[in-house]
């Protein structure tokens, strides 16, 4: 189970952290302060689960929580808080479990359990790495798996795929790809990136361009693009 811990107290995302590195199939994939932050990390890392504490300064998280649910795939919500008179409030906004600082490793083990580590967002992440997409080869139907393709790209009236044993062309547009697979990442006008591929955006000459992992391409970033790309891939 991939976790991430929401809490503006360090001390409080410390203690989590000690405690779930002793407990077996849990991941705690990152950590952030304020809602703000952790907005950004939930779409850049799609945790499974995320521990929020409910009292934060600006947005807290019981409002978090709340635009977490109108995800497409949400991740699943545990509140930590301090206050146990919010234990209703969270359970409005459809909180997994409520747990009370200062938490203990059997009650934090219990509330994982009762969460599960087959979540939905695990278990549409899985089908996600499966999904395929169908291009003509001849008089052939093969397919790719979308987790293999580095980058799709708009060329006359087609649009061609990029992956690691070569190139594929279909007929549709990137609009469509981009509605139909949501974890690709508009760069440019005729180019989507598969953000797995993602290695360093560098400015040269004036113009913003992704360097992939193992691909020697580099891709072109429109300005128009750039504050939404630097958002999805996380980058300051």
């Amino acid at each position: 189970m991939r976790i991430l811990i929401v809490d503006d107290e360090p001390l409080a995302r410390s203690r989590l952290q000690r405690l779930l590195s002793a407990l077996p199939h849990v991941d705690c994939i990152g950590t952030a302060e304020h809602a703000s932050q952790a907005w950004q990390e939930i779409l850049r890392l799609q945790p499974d689960l995320v521990l929020l504490d409910i009292d934060m300064p600006d947005e807290d998280g019981l409002s978090l929580a709340a635009r977490i649910s109108e995800l497409p795939v949400p991740p699943a919500v545990v509140f930590v808080t301090a206050y146990p008179e919010h234990a209703l409030s969270a359970y409005q906004v459809s909180a997994a479990d409520y747990l009370v600082k200062p938490v203990v490793a059997a009650r934090l083990a219990q509330a994982l359990t009762k969460v599960g580590t087959l979540t939905r967002a695990h278990i549409e992440r899985q089908q996600a790495s499966e999904q395929k997409i169908a291009y003509q080869c001849g008089l052939v139907t093969k397919t790719v798996a979308l987790a293999e393709v580095f980058y799709c790209s708009a060329e006359s009236k087609y649009v061609k795929l990029t992956f690691a044993t070569g190139e594929a062309y279909v007929d549709t547009s990137l609009a469509e790809l981009e509605q139909r697979y949501p974890q690709l990442v508009r760069i440019h006008r005729s180019y989507l990136l598969n953000p797995r591929y993602f290695a360093a955006l560098k400015l040269s000459a004036g113009s913003y361009q992704i360097q992939l992992k193992n691909c020697p391409d580099s891709l072109p970033v429109s300005r128009r693009a750039l504050a939404q790309v630097k958002q999805r891939l996380q980058l300051s």
